[in-house]
């Protein structure tokens, strides 16, 4: 029986080859769609998974709550560590981290910039990584040991053994490799190649209570209650911390961080989730306008399989054998279209990780893999087919022997409501394409109150640090270069705060947090921020490296007026406020400018130097500081970078989701024109005698093309109408999580309504066209 049903499909796909291709092309697009972003979301959730007992493992994050505002960061006190790690009995093991660090490795005559960090001894202890060779517990307690991972092990030294061995660092102090890794993988939160013992760059300023320089992280003990953990380390940080700091702690799980690295009112509210959540109901939706073509043309078409039905059931057939019968040919279907998007997917997956700058594979052991596949093989095949097997299943055999069979009501409002239902959810995608797009382009040509533009930076490193001023004035002595400065970071991303500000006046309540950065001489020149009021760092004030620069908002926090030339408290100790910027964005358009001030300072502190280039020059400029760099520092790399694409990085993940949702919504569309080709071809052959008739009476083509679009087109209608405030509510609160964003317009909408009624109406005109140029003779014999 089985056999025969077997057969009996295979005949019809291979009979109605146009309806066949289409079934299963869509079909394909819709499972390829979906297992890409399946893996990606897949790849997603498996963040952090690389660490045993992953649950046991909490970031200790910095709040503050003052007067309805509240801030969460990662950054915390160096101080916090000793004191939770002393007091806090539920911690099993506790590390203080720095930032990631670039630093120049060599061994012999191989040298490179290697990623890692300095990290106090129990580092090991929280992120429990495998060994090759050395011990964890002991990996970095000296001041002169370095763990390093398996790929630095090979790379330098041919093998994973390479305890006892020597490297160099930074061109300055040479390590012994105490313990060697595993690498660690692409889905960790914490990437490095190499771990040295904190205390090696510790400073005093690491040690207050307001600067928030680092990262916190502990393992707790596995009976440790989180939420009991959590408020015992508060209270302990509360008892110690001076009272006018009032900072508190708040722990967040490793299994989460990556996914929740928003916060509203001091808990998690969003972040990556959002894209996964957004992305798997994309996947969704996709596949449900593929199965909603085949629902639509099997349902259609079943006028074909009609006289079939009536006689099997006049045989014996029983209704469930039937509907077996269909679901089978349906699961055939399934199961080829699932063939051609495996095919799709291998072709397109290393174009996908381009994409979305990620390591996907396709393993073919893979025992989740397989089980995936052939769930969304069945899943899709009972769904696309329940529908058309419980109708064609329940046709009378008498109607249908006499010729009586004609369409419902019911069938044709089915059909019309589920093309409406599909393309529904393409325009619900292509509106998130258009506001997601132009959000892109706002962030991209949005004036930051500095420029971006022509603006190179290299590493401060070596040999640079101690003859810095006159580096800078060698680098300002070329034709192609306009201004030079330094900076401890990035000013589009500038990440460090301190609540070490004070000033005369300074309400004891006030919750001074600003974020804070080491500058050289002309920085606002380099940048081309304009000052309000005062002036810019420079080399002719010898006092400068006791003042302060400060932006609009730290002036309106401090609520002075005429602040130039009024004292303030800071890092350098008491100095002169003697300048104010215009604000300016110093981090991404999700945050608000907060309050900034800038130190003249030029030490170890100091990252980079940026070079402002004059326009059509950069070649030339870039050609110049190489030479220059080299001579001062002749044992390191020259590398340079360009400010623009680094702030560009700030935004990669928005960046990512703006390309996928691009390719995905035209996949949507195409996947919809695909179906609705097939419903226009049906339509025409249908009315194949009445398009006849028409014509013999005189009906031009433009006429006969009217007759077979308009429906359609009133369906699109209906589906604009109907999509257009879920994607105004959803796109709305997409907005919301940048402080800074376009408002929507109903010309988006309106451009989204015509894009897809224009695509359908080419579509349907497609098939139209050529059933109103048939012959109306033939048209007429064809029934």
């Amino acid at each position: 029986m089985f056999k025969n049903y077997f057969k009996i499909a295979i005949r019809s796909l291979l009979k109605n080859k146009l309806f066949s291709f289409i079934n299963i092309f869509g079909l394909a697009l819709g499972m390829s769609c979906s297992m890409l972003i399946w893996l990606w979301v897949r790849d997603e959730i498996s963040y952090n998974s690389f660490y045993p007992d992953l649950e046991q493992i909490y970031l200790v994050r910095a709040g503050s709550d003052w007067k309805g505002e509240k801030i969460v960061g990662e950054a915390t006190p160096g101080p916090w560590s000793e004191v939770i790690q002393k007091e806090v009995p539920e911690v099993a093991a506790l590390t203080k981290i720095t930032w990631n660090r670039d630093l120049l490795v060599k061994v012999g005559e191989k040298s490179t910039k290697e990623n890692g960090i300095y990290a106090t001894p129990d580092f090991f202890k929280v992120f429990q990584t495998p060994f090759l060779d050395g011990n964890a517990k002991s990996a970095i307690e000296q001041p002169t040991s370095i763990a390093i991972s398996r790929k630095l092990a090979e790379k330098y030294f041919g093998s994973s053994n390479a305890v006892g061995k020597t490297l160099k660092m930074d061109n300055s102090k040479d390590y012994t490799v105490s313990a060697v890794f595993e690498n660690i993988p692409q889905n960790a939160s914490v990437q490095l190649d190499w771990v040295i013992n904190f205390k090696v760059q510790e400073q005093d300023w690491m040690k207050t209570w307001g600067n928030f320089s680092f990262k916190t992280f502990v393992r707790l003990n596995p009976q440790a209650d989180p939420v009991h953990a959590d408020a015992i380390i508060k209270k302990v940080i509360k008892k110690n911390m001076p009272p006018q700091f009032v900072s508190f702690p708040i722990l967040q799980g490793l299994k989460d961080l990556y996914l929740y690295g928003e916060y509203e009112n001091l808990r998690p509210s969003g972040g990556r989730i959002e894209y996964v959540r957004v992305f798997s109901i994309v996947a969704i939706f996709i596949l449900l306008i593929a199965c909603v073509n085949f629902m639509n043309l099997s349902t259609a078409r079943s006028v074909k399989r009609a006289k079939e039905v009536g006689v099997r059931k006049v045989v014996g057939a029983e209704r469930k054998f039937l509907v077996m019968q269909f679901l089978g040919e349906s699961l055939i279907v399934s199961g080829l279209a699932a063939l051609l998007a495996m095919v799709f997917v291998i072709s397109l997956l290393p174009a996908f990780n381009e994409v979305v700058q990620k390591q996907i594979s396709l393993k073919a052991l893979d025992p989740v893999l397989w089980l995936s596949i052939i769930s969304l093989v069945l899943i899709t095949g009972m769904v696309a087919g329940s529908y058309p097997a419980l109708y064609l299943s329940s046709l009378q055999p008498i109607r249908i022997l006499k010729g009586r069979l004609t369409f419902t009501n019911k069938g044709a409002f089915l059909r019309k409501g589920l093309v409406v239902f599909q393309f529904g959810l393409s325009i619900f995608l292509i509106i998130g394409m258009l506001v997601i797009g132009r959000q892109m382009k706002y962030i991209q040509t949005k004036r930051l109150g500095l420029n971006k533009e022509n603006v190179l930076y290299i590493s401060l490193e070596g040999n640079l640090y101690n003859k810095l001023e006159v580096f800078r004035q060698e680098v300002l002595n070329s034709p192609f270069i306009s201004s030079a400065t330094t900076t401890g970071s990035m000013p589009t991303n500038i990440q460090g705060s301190s609540g070490d500000l004070d000033w005369d006046g300074r309400d004891k309540d006030l919750v001074n947090t600003v974020s804070a950065t080491f500058v050289g001489y002309d920085f606002a020149k380099t940048m081309n921020i304009e000052m309000l009021d005062g002036r810019d760092f420079s080399k002719d004030f010898a006092a400068d490296t006791a003042n302060y620069i400060v932006n609009e908002a730290a002036v309106k926090m401090m609520k002075m007026k005429d602040p130039v030339g009024k004292q303030v408290k800071f890092w350098m100790g008491k100095g002169t406020i003697v300048g104010v910027m215009k604000d300016f964005h110093l981090s991404s358009f999700h945050q608000a400018i907060q309050p900034l001030i800038l130190v003249n300072y030029k030490g170890l502190n100091t990252e980079y130097m940026m070079i402002k280039t004059k326009p059509g020059k950069t070649k030339e400029a870039i050609a110049y500081v190489e030479k220059i760099t080299r001579s001062f520092n002749p044992d390191y790399p020259f590398t340079y970078h360009f400010l623009d694409e680094d702030y560009e990085k700030m935004y990669r993940s928005e960046m990512i989701v703006n390309t996928l949702i691009k390719y995905f919504g035209i996949l949507a569309i195409v996947i919809s024109c695909l179906g609705l080709l097939g419903l226009a071809a049906f339509t025409a052959e249908q009315r194949t005698k009445e398009i006849g008739i028409r014509k013999v009476l005189g009906a031009n083509v433009a006429s006969v093309i009217a007759l077979l679009s308009k429906d359609f087109i009133k369906l699109i209608l209906v589906s604009i109408v109907l999509a257009s405030p879920l994607a105004w509510y959803v796109m709305d609160k997409w907005l919301q999580d940048f402080v800074y964003h376009i408002d929507l317009s109903w010309g988006i909408f309106m451009l989204a309504g015509g894009i897809a009624v224009s695509v359908a109406l080419f579509t349907v005109s497609f098939q139209s066209v050529k059933a109103a140029l048939m012959n109306p003779v033939k048209s007429l014999k064809s029934e």
